[in-house]
Parts: C-alpha cells; sequence; structure tokens
C-alpha cells in the first residue's frame, strides 16, 4: 500500500505546474477540456511557436480533450494567406490535428455588438485624442494618467460616433473606443485601454466589410469565451494582460475562459522576435524564412529536424513559470538522438583527394557491403562499388603527422570503411607543391576486416569510388549568430552585428552513387560527417545536400578557445 503511495507521490511531482491545475479542474467536477493555440498570421512559426504547439495540442491529447487553431487576425496590414497557409502546414508536420479551425475575423460582428453593450453600460468611450496623446496622458508605473477630455461623452453620443467609426466617416487614427476602466490604475495595461482603432485596409477574409478592428486584449479573451475554451495558455509576457482579459469577460457576462501563462521559449545564439526575423528575410541576410539556419519550423524542417526531435526538445525544456534561455546544443542533441536511430549511412568526401590503389587492377570492379544502420538490423546493407580509384577527405591524410595519428600518413597503414588496407607508397604534388594526389598499395586479403597476417590497423576512413561517384553540393550550416546573445549589443549596433559570417560555407564534394535521386527531405548519417538531407535544390544534374548537425558538439570546443 505505501509503495502504491509512494508511486503516485512520485508521479504528482513529475507533473508541470499546467497539468496539475487541469487535474485539480477535472477532480473538481470540470471534465470537458478545451485548448487553442492562437497564432498571428503576419510571419512563420518558429521554434518557439513550436513548444506552444506541443504544449496546447498536447494538454488536449493527455486529457481526453480538444484544442482548435485559432489566427488571431486583427490586424489586416501585416497579415497574408501566406502565412496562414505556412501555420497549417507547420502544425501538420508537427502531427497535430485541431479540433476546429477559426478566426478571430469569424467573430467581428459579435465583438461589435458586444462593445455596443459596453457602451451601453457606461463602460466604452469614443476617443479623439492621437495616439501620442493617449500615451502621454497614460502615464507612468508611479504617475497616475488622466482622464481624457472625450471620457464623459453620453451614451447616446458614444454609440452614435462608433456607428460612424464602423460605417467609414472618419480617416485612420482619427478616433479609438476604449474601456472605461481607471486612469489611475498601478496595472498600465487597464488604464481606458483602446479597444478599436481605425483601419481602411483590405483584410485577407472579410475584405473591405470592415474599416475597425479590434485590439488583441480586447479580441482575445472574447475570441476563447465564444470557443468555450477552458485553459487559454499564453507566454509568460502576457500575465500583466490576464487582469484586463478576465475584465472584460466579467462586464460582458459570458463564458469564464481563463488564462494561464507559461515561460516562452529563449535560446542561444538565436533571435526569437518575428520583426527581427522578417528583417533577415526582407534584407536578404538569409536565402527565405526557410533558409535552414533559421529557428522558423520551415527551417529546422528544412534543414533536416524532424518532428520527432521538436517533439523530444520541447518535452526536455519542460514548463516552466519563470523565463530563461535554453542552450542550443539540446535542441541539437535531440536530433542527433532521433537522427542516430532513423537515418541510414552513407558515404561522402566533402574535400576530395584523389587516391591511386597502384596494385588494384585497372579494369576491376567490385562491391563491398555496408550496413545502413549499425542502430537498426532491419534496415539491412547495401553494396557499394570500388575500384583503382577513390576519393578520401583531405583532412584524412598527414604528410607530417603528429604522434597518435590513426590516420593515413607516408608509410603508414589504414582501413578503407569496409573495404581493404591501404598504405601510402608515394605523395604526388603540382608546381606550387600542393598534394594532389596519393598512390597506395592495398592488401588484397584485408576486406571486410581481415587482413594477410591478421595485423591489426587503428585508422579507418570512408572513400567513394571515383569513377561511380557523383557530384553533389554540400552546404555545411552552422549557427547563424556567433553571439550567444545576439540581442544584447553595444550601443550604435544592432543583432545583425552579431552575424555569423562562417554560418554557410558550400562545398563541392562526392557522394556514393546510391544517394544520386534520393527526395527532397530524406535524410541520411554521412559517415564521420554528421547527418545530412537532401535539398529543395536538388536538380537531376546536381544533388544539393544540407548539413542539419555535426557528430559531435564541435561548438563548444570552438567556444571554450
Amino acid at each position: 500500500m505505501s509503495v502504491m503511495h509512494d508511486e503516485t507521490a512520485s508521479n504528482e511531482r513529475s507533473l508541470n505546474f499546467l497539468e496539475e491545475i487541469i487535474e485539480a479542474d477535472i477532480a473538481a467536477g470540470n471534465k470537458r477540456i478545451q485548448t487553442r493555440f492562437p497564432p498571428e498570421p503576419n510571419g512563420y512559426l518558429h521554434i518557439g511557436h513550436a513548444k506552444s504547439i506541443c504544449l496546447n495540442f498536447g494538454l488536449a491529447k493527455k486529457y481526453g480533450g480538444l484544442c482548435n487553431l485559432r489566427f488571431d487576425d486583427t490586424n489586416p496590414v501585416k497579415e497574408d494567406v501566406e502565412y496562414v497557409d505556412s501555420i497549417k502546414d507547420d502544425v501538420r508536420w508537427l502531427g497535430f490535428q485541431w479540433a476546429g479551425e477559426h478566426y478571430a475575423s469569424d467573430y467581428f460582428d459579435q465583438l461589435y455588438e458586444w462593445a455596443v453593450q459596453l457602451i451601453r453600460k457606461g463602460l466604452a468611450y469614443v476617443d479623439d485624442q492621437t495616439q501620442e496623446e493617449i500615451r502621454l496622458n497614460r502615464g507612468t508605473v508611479t504617475v497616475p494618467g488622466k482622464n481624457s477630455p472625450c471620457r464623459d461623452r453620453t451614451v447616446e453620443e458614444n454609440l452614435d460616433l462608433f456607428t460612424r467609426m464602423k460605417n467609414g466617416e472618419f480617416a485612420d487614427g482619427e478616433k479609438v473606443l476604449r474601456a472605461k476602466i481607471d486612469m489611475a490604475h498601478p496595472n498600465m495595461l487597464l488604464r481606458d485601454p483602446i479597444m478599436y482603432r481605425i483601419l481602411h485596409a483590405e483584410h485577407h477574409r472579410t475584405g473591405n466589410k470592415w474599416c475597425i478592428y479590434p485590439m488583441y486584449d480586447y479580441a482575445h479573451g472574447e475570441s476563447d469565451s465564444i470557443e468555450k475554451v477552458t485553459h487559454s495558455i499564453c507566454t509568460l509576457e502576457f500575465d500583466v494582460h490576464r487582469p484586463l482579459y478576465d475584465w472584460f469577460i466579467e462586464k460582458l457576462e459570458i463564458f469564464p475562459s481563463h488564462q494561464y501563462e507559461f515561460a516562452r521559449l529563449n535560446l542561444t545564439y538565436t533571435v526569437m522576435s518575428k520583426r527581427k526575423l522578417l528583417q533577415l528575410v526582407q534584407e536578404g541576410l538569409v536565402m527565405g524564412w526557410d533558409d535552414p539556419r533559421m529557428p522558423t519550423i520551415v527551417g529546422l524542417r528544412r534543414r533536416g529536424y524532424t518532428p520527432e526531435s521538436i517533439h523530444a526538445f520541447a518535452d526536455k525544456v519542460g514548463v516552466a513559470k519563470r523565463d530563461n534561455v535554453i542552450d542550443l546544443g539540446l535542441l541539437e542533441f535531440c536530433i542527433r538522438e532521433d537522427l542516430n536511430k532513423r537515418a541510414e549511412r552513407r558515404m561522402a568526401v566533402l574535400n576530395p583527394l584523389k587516391v591511386v590503389i597502384t596494385n588494384y587492377p585497372e579494369d576491376k570492379q567490385e562491391f563491398v557491403q555496408c550496413v545502413n544502420n549499425p542502430e537498426d538490423e532491419t534496415a539491412g546493407k547495401r553494396d557499394v562499388p570500388f575500384s583503382r580509384e577513390i576519393y578520401i577527405e583531405r583532412d584524412d591524410f598527414m604528410e607530417e603527422p603528429p604522434k597518435k595519428y590513426f590516420r593515413l600518413s607516408p608509410g603508414k597503414e589504414v582501413r578503407l570503411r569496409y573495404a581493404y588496407l591501404i598504405k601510402c607508397e608515394e605523395v604526388i604534388k603540382n608546381d606550387a607543391g600542393e598534394i594532389v594526389e596519393l598512390r597506395c598499395t592495398y592488401d588484397p586479403m584485408s576486406k571486410g576486416g581481415q587482413s594477410s597476417d591478421g595485423r591489426k590497423v587503428k585508422g579507418v576512413i570512408h572513400w567513394v569510388s571515383a569513377k561511380d561517384a557523383v557530384p553533389a553540393e554540400i552546404r555545411l550550416f552552422d549557427r547563424l549568430f556567433s553571439s550567444e546573445t545576439p540581442d544584447d549589443v553595444e550601443e550604435g549596433k544592432t543583432f545583425k552585428d552579431n552575424l555569423n559570417p562562417e554560418s554557410l560555407t558550400i562545398v563541392n564534394g562526392y557522394i556514393e552513387p546510391a544517394l544520386n535521386g534520393v527526395k527532397t527531405g530524406e535524410k541520411f548519417q554521412f559517415e564521420r560527417l554528421g547527418y545530412f538531407c537532401a535539398d529543395k535544390d536538388s536538380t537531376a544534374e546536381k544533388m544539393v545536400f544540407n548539413r542539419t548537425v555535426t557528430l559531435k558538439d564541435s561548438w563548444a570546443k570552438i567556444a571554450s578557445k
């Protein structure tokens, strides 16, 4: 009995605080669980949104509830159908399907009627002040705000002006509708917040039906209420918005949705601001929203990240109440761990050095059997062509090696992965003194791990057969920013000054023929080099591969120097 009690206590301790809240609600008799993921369609989603997606959809799934996808499309100037489509694709790619697809614009008529109700109750008024005047009269944290000269308009006058705002009689910025709360409230967001502003702009769904649009703080809670969302989960910066969220729901006497906040995701070597990411795209500093260096979901996907690795990352980060910064290395660890299990192995040479095996017959070609994935026996084996001339990595040869160097050097032996032992007999150089070719001999009896006299060789290197090798473009991606905190800059500089000039290196190498023609998005471990993904830029004439991540965390070594 006591053992079971201890196990139960252990399980309870493993719950995050949101799960504890939901379980308490269920225990209190509130069986229906409804969450939502509410992005604004003004850009592509990033890894921070991915964490929120996993959380909202994951909680609904765990507790037998539903999760809606709702687009917070209240600002037609910044929003676009392109972003709507990309967001839906991202959610599906992460493995989730929403219960209902909704838009804040679905509720524009209802939101307008509720605004009219608040005016009738004397809780909202039309203000003629400019944005600057409203800002100045709001006061500070220590100084109360000043009432607007328009604050005491009659209900009839406010109804008339609000109707005329809706009918398009006023220019952008000429008037706003504000909630009448308290200009001396210690929470400055409750100092008569703006509910509606005038925007003569075409909306991607409602066209030109409206020229007034609700503000986020007004539309958000009411949209949750319409959808009967039980747990409205937001990031921590919305903590101060919650009293306003509750105020609107209380005054309108509608379904009492409740907001809960968790710490947003902050990653080292990364910026998460949509505005800054858009700036990188618009200024051509990256290849687009799906640049593999970007923290966007489409960028991670193109780089070779898997949905499973994102889920694992979100689980390891957990759900916290306080903001913290997560090491980007954790995300890289998650994709390494996932691809180690699922990615088949292939051989590729990125910086080729030609090797001629002088005692191998010129007209001979054979095949060596290579293991596709040592972590998965069901992946089987493949035949890889071998011939007299091969390419090896230039870094795998050193003319004057240091002690304990186990790769190829003059007079020394090394094993070719899955093939033979070879010994370097001669180094060929060009007129500039650069090494252009190695001439080696091989032990015909050493194929597949054997040797003619049982000798053992420590060094093992990979290779590709020269006459069968397929040229390929290899894009070596690294971290987009060289600073761990790219937003922290000296005066006169911007986050762009922290861009890593070596975040992309393009090399032209050779791949084994089995890699030729693989589908976009297919992922492989290039033996001894890292994990790579076939890019959408591949053509029938030339394959393109993106490096997803190295086999080991090389950045930690660089940063420690």
